[in-house]
C-alpha cells in the first residue's frame, strides 16, 4: 500500500506543478519548481508520471530555454532558465538546475521508464525543424521516403492522423527533449542576428518566424563579456554526450555481455540507437539545418530524388553563434579517432558506423552488433560531411559586415578538427566540475586522456579528410583576401593559426604534398612506398570534391580568386597564379599594406605576426617566399591598395608589362548593375578582347601586314560598281577598326561594355524605347 500522500490524484499534482514552473523566473522560484519536479518524479510510478510529461513536461520547456510567451517580460531580463543562470553566474544556482537535468536525475530515470514502456509520444512543430526537413515534408511523395533518406527520421515520420494527407514526426520524450534542447542554439542564434539570416524564399514556401513573437526574446544578449563559469548548456550538452554516445567502450552500455544467459538484447540496441539518434540529431540541426545539398548525392541518385533547395535556401550561410557548441561536439567525437588510431600505423576510415540494430533481436545479431561495436568505428565518418560545408559555407556565403566573432569560432572548429591528436579529456576538465559529483572516468579514458602531436597512426584520418587540410585552405584564403579590410589584424592571425596547423609538423607536410603530387599524377603507381599507400586514397578524394561541395559553382567564388571547375581540383600546392603560394604572397603583400594604414602602437607587434607568418609560408612551400619588412619608425611607406592588391606576376610577364587580364571586369555584382545583364556583357567583352587581340601585350603581338587584292580594271555594269563601292566602304571600316584596335592595343585600353549593365543606363534606355513606343502609339491614334 503506498501512503495516502502518494495516492493523491498525479493529473491536479501536474497541473499545479504546471503553474508553478510557469511562474518561476527569479532564481529562487526556479529552485524551488526544480525541487518540486524532482519531488514529484519521486513520489510517482511511470504509470503515474505520464500525467506530468503531458502537462507539465512541455511547460517545463518552454521555461527551460525560453520560449514562453503566454505572459509579458522584460525586455533586459533573461527569458529562460538556461538564461537566467548563465546571468546570475551563481554556481549553486547552476547545480541546483543542471542536477534537474543532468543524466542520472530523477527526471532523466522518469523519461526513460516512460519512454521503455511507450506511454507517451509527442509532435514536434514542423515550424521548428531544419530548413531543409520543412521543405521535404511539403512533398507527400518525399515524406514518404524521408526515413530511408536520413536516419534521424526512421520510425518517426508519420501520418497526420487529423488532416490525413499531411505528415508529422512523432517523438518519444527524450527524443522530444533532445529535439528542443538541439533547436536551443539555433533560435537564439537566429534572434540575436536577424540581420544575417536573410533567407531568399519563394512565395510559397513562406514559414513562421516564431521566435518573433517570443517577447524579449530578440534583445537577448548572449553575454559574451561575462565569465563562462555558469555556462549551463555547454555542461548539459557535453554530459549528454558523455552519457549517451560512447567514445572509448562501448562495453559500458553492454551491462551484461559476459554472458548470454542474462544478455539484455532490447537494452544494447536501445543504447546504440539513442548514440546514433542523438548525433544525427546535433548534425542536422546545427550543421546541415538551411544547406541547400542537405544529403550525400549518391544517396540521392540511389533513392532518385532531386530536392531544388539552391531555387529556396540560395547562399545562406549556416546560423551565427554556433561555433561554441559545434566547436565541443566536433572535439568530443573526434575523441574516437584517438580511440581508432590506438595502436595502428594507418587506419582505414570510410562508410559509418554500422550500429542499426532496431527493437528486440536475438542472440546471433546481438553478438554481431558487439563484435562491431568492440572494434569501434569512429563517429568521424558521420560528420566529415557536414562539417566541411558548415565550414565552406561560413567561409563563401558570409556577408559584408559579418560579425568576425562567429567566422573566428567556426575557424577555431576547424583547427580543432584538424589537430585531433591535440584533444584530450583534459580539455574537458571545466565542463565536469559543475555537479555535486564528478564524472567518472575509465581507465581506458584515463589511457587516451593524453594528447600528442602528430605520428604516423594518424595518416588515415588526414588521408581520409584530406580536403580540410587543402581544398577548404584555398576557400579560406579568399575570405582572408576578401575581409582583410574589415579587420586586418584579426584576419592576419586567422591565417596565421591555419598556417601553423599545416605546418606542426614536417611529417605532415610531407603526407599532404605527397598526396598532392599523387592526385595530380597521370601515371600514379610510381615512385615512393608513400605515394603508391597513398594511391588508393585519390578515387575517395574525387567523390569528396564532387560530394562535399556538390551544387557551387563560380559565382558563389566571387573574390576568393577561385576559377572555373575550381571544386574539382586541389590548388593549395599548384604553382599557378590562383595556386596557395601566389594568393598568400598576395596576402602578405595586402597585409602589408593595410597594416601601414591602421595607426596604433601596435604596428610592431602587427608587423611580427606577418614575418611569422612568412615564415610559416616559407616552411609550408620551401623556400624563402619574402624578405621580412623593415619599417623605419615616424616613416610609413605610402602606396595604393589598388596596386598592391595586384599580383607580381601574371603568367611570363612582369607587372609593368601587365595592365589587364579581364579578372577586373568579373569583380562581384554590385547593387548597381543588372546581374544578368552584367555577366552577358562580361562575356560578349571578354570575346572581343580575346578575338580582336586585346589581351596580349604590345610586345608580344606581331605586326599585322596589309592584304591587297587586286581588282580588274575593268568595271562594266551597276551591279559590279555597286560592289566595288561596298567593298571600298567595307575595306575603308575594315581599315579604321584595325586602326583603332592597334591604337588600343598599344595604349593597353579593353573593351568593357559591362558599364551598359548599370542600372541607370539600362532605366534610360527603357525610358526612351518606351518614349518611342508610347509616341508611335499616340501618332497611330490621331491618324
Amino acid at each position: 500500500m503506498l501512503p495516502h500522500s502518494y495516492t493523491t490524484d498525479p493529473q491536479s499534482k501536474s497541473q499545479s506543478l504546471a503553474s508553478t514552473i510557469l511562474a518561476a523566473s527569479s532564481p529562487p522560484q526556479i529552485s524551488a519548481a526544480c525541487a518540486a519536479v524532482d519531488s514529484f518524479l519521486h513520489h510517482h510510478n511511470p504509470d503515474q508520471s505520464r500525467h506530468f510529461f503531458s502537462i507539465a513536461f512541455p511547460t517545463l520547456i518552454c521555461k527551460l530555454f525560453g520560449f514562453d510567451d503566454s505572459s509579458p517580460q522584460n525586455p533586459n531580463s533573461p527569458n529562460g532558465w538556461i538564461d537566467a543562470v548563465f546571468a546570475s553566474n551563481d554556481r549553486d544556482f547552476a547545480t541546483r538546475v543542471f542536477n534537474l537535468l543532468c543524466p542520472d536525475s530523477v527526471l532523466m530515470q522518469s523519461i526513460s521508464a516512460v519512454d521503455r514502456q511507450s506511454l507517451v509520444k509527442y509532435v514536434f512543430p514542423v515550424e521548428r525543424l531544419p530548413e531543409w526537413v520543412r521543405f521535404v515534408l511539403q512533398s507527400n511523395r518525399d515524406c514518404r521516403i524521408l526515413p530511408d533518406l536520413c536516419p534521424l527520421f526512421k520510425g518517426r515520420v508519420k501520418e497526420d492522423s487529423v488532416k490525413g494527407t499531411s505528415f508529422q514526426i512523432q517523438l518519444n520524450v527524450f527524443e522530444y527533449y533532445m529535439f528542443w534542447f538541439s533547436y536551443y542554439p539555433v533560435c537564439k542564434g537566429n534572434s540575436e542576428n536577424p540581420r544575417e539570416i536573410a533567407v531568399r524564399k519563394s512565395r510559397r514556401f513562406r514559414l513562421e518566424n516564431w521566435t518573433s513573437s517570443i517577447p524579449g526574446f530578440v534583445s537577448a544578449k548572449r553575454g559574451s563579456e561575462q565569465k563562462t563559469e555558469c555556462n549551463l548548456y555547454m555542461r548539459l550538452l557535453y554530459a549528454y554526450l558523455r552519457a549517451f554516445v560512447p567514445i572509448y567502450d562501448l562495453t559500458a552500455h553492454q551491462p551484461y555481455r559476459s554472458s548470454l544467459l542474462h544478455y539484455s538484447t532490447i537494452y544494447d540496441g536501445s543504447a546504440l540507437l539513442q548514440a546514433e539518434f542523438l548525433v544525427y540529431t546535433l548534425i542536422h540541426f546545427w550543421m546541415v539545418d538551411n544547406d541547400f545539398s542537405p544529403l550525400s548525392v549518391n544517396v540521392c541518385k540511389s533513392f532518385r530524388v532531386s530536392f531544388p533547395f539552391r531555387s529556396v535556401l540560395g547562399e545562406t550561410p549556416p546560423t551565427s553563434g554556433l561555433g561554441e557548441v559545434v566547436k565541443l561536439f566536433v572535439k568530443y567525437l573526434n575523441l574516437s579517432a584517438g580511440a581508432v588510431t590506438g595502436g595502428s600505423d594507418l587506419v582505414e576510415y570510410g562508410g559509418s558506423p554500422r550500429w542499426k540494430v532496431s527493437g528486440p533481436v536475438d542472440v546471433v545479431k546481438t553478438r554481431e552488433v558487439t563484435g562491431v561495436s568492440s572494434c569501434l568505428v569512429s563517429w568521424n565518418s558521420l560528420i566529415q560531411r557536414p562539417v566541411y560545408r558548415f565550414i565552406l559555407r561560413t567561409f563563401l556565403f558570409s556577408p559584408m559586415g559579418v560579425s568576425m566573432k562567429n567566422v573566428s569560432q567556426v575557424l577555431s572548429v576547424w583547427a580543432s578538427y584538424m589537430e585531433p591528436w591535440m584533444i584530450s579529456l583534459d580539455d574537458f576538465s571545466e565542463l565536469d566540475a559543475i555537479g555535486d559529483k564528478p564524472a567518472k572516468i575509465s581507465t581506458k579514458e584515463v589511457s587516451q586522456s593524453q594528447a600528442c602531436g602528430y605520428s604516423s597512426s594518424w595518416q588515415g584520418y588526414v588521408l581520409s579528410n584530406y580536403l580540410f587540410y587543402n581544398s577548404l585552405v584555398m576557400h579560406f584564403i579568399g575570405f582572408a583576401h576578401k575581409f582583410l579590410h574589415t579587420d586586418g589584424v584579426l584576419i592576419i592571425q586567422m591565417v596565421l593559426k591555419v598556417i601553423n596547423v599545416l605546418t606542426s609538423s614536417r611529417e605532415l607536410i610531407e603526407l599532404l604534398k605527397n598526396v598532392d603530387t599523387v592526385f595530380h599524377s597521370k601515371q600514379a603507381g610510381s615512385g615512393k612506398s608513400m605515394l603508391n599507400s597513398s594511391c588508393k586514397f585519390v578515387p575517395s578524394i574525387r567523390e569528396q570534391l564532387q560530394d562535399w561541395e556538390d551544387g557551387l559553382c563560380e559565382s558563389d567564388a566571387d573574390g576568393s580568386f577561385l576559377h572555373e571547375n575550381w571544386n574539382k581540383d586541389l590548388r593549395l600546392f599548384s604553382d599557378g597564379e590562383d595556386g596557395g603560394q601566389q594568393l598568400l604572397q598576395l596576402f602578405i603583400l595586402r597585409a602589408e599594406s593595410e597594416l601601414q594604414t591602421i595607426s596604433g602602437d601596435n604596428l610592431a607587434n602587427n608587423l611580427q605576426c606577418i614575418d611569422s607568418l612568412k615564415a610559416q609560408v616559407s616552411c609550408l612551400f620551401g623556400g624563402h617566399i619574402i624578405k621580412p619588412m623593415l619599417v623605419t619608425p615616424g616613416v610609413r611607406q605610402c602606396q595604393s591598395r589598388d596596386e598592391i592588391f595586384k599580383p607580381r606576376r601574371v603568367g611570363s610577364c612582369t607587372l609593368a608589362d601587365v595592365r589587364y587580364k579581364g579578372d577586373w571586369m568579373k569583380r562581384p555584382i554590385s547593387d548597381d548593375e543588372v546581374a544578368w545583364l552584367a555577366k552577358l556583357l562580361v562575356r560578349l567583352s571578354d570575346w572581343l578582347n580575346e578575338n580582336l587581340g586585346l589581351n596580349a601585350g604590345e610586345n608580344n603581338h606581331l605586326t599585322s601586314t596589309w592584304s591587297y587584292v587586286e581588282v580588274s580594271g575593268d568595271v562594266c555594269g551597276p551591279i559590279e560598281t555597286l560592289k566595288m563601292v561596298w567593298c571600298s566602304i567595307g575595306s575603308w571600316l575594315l581599315m579604321w577598326g584595325v586602326a583603332v584596335a592597334g591604337l588600343m592595343r598599344k595604349y593597353g585600353l579593353r573593351v568593357n561594355l559591362r558599364m551598359l549593365a548599370s542600372k541607370k543606363v539600362v532605366m534610360v534606355l527603357l525610358l526612351s524605347a518606351l518614349f518611342s513606343v508610347l509616341k508611335r502609339v499616340f501618332c497611330f491614334h490621331s491618324v
